[in-house]
């Protein structure tokens, strides 16, 4: 019983997911676009880009130094 339930979920996913596609396809063939609005205008997301940079660019891997551990001389005796 449990079976055939299942084989008949996995059908009725399938049949969701092809009409799903299928309707994409078809906004997409009349010039529909999916999603949603970007929120930031192109110089906004500039800015952004920029500040996030300044802000985060000493983390840069190429030029910043890797730091040793530090060596305790407590477990030494």
């Amino acid at each position: 019983m449990f079976g055939m339930l299942s084989v008949l979920a996995e059908l009725q996913r399938e049949l969701i997911l092809a009409n799903t596609m299928d309707g994409l396809a078809s906004a997409r063939a009349r010039g529909r676009v999916g999603g949603r609005r970007p929120r930031l205008s192109e110089d906004q997301a500039a800015l952004a880009q920029e500040l996030y940079d300044a802000v985060y660019g000493h983390l840069n891997k190429e030029t910043t130094v890797p730091q040793q551990p530090k060596t305790s001389s407590a477990g030494r005796g």
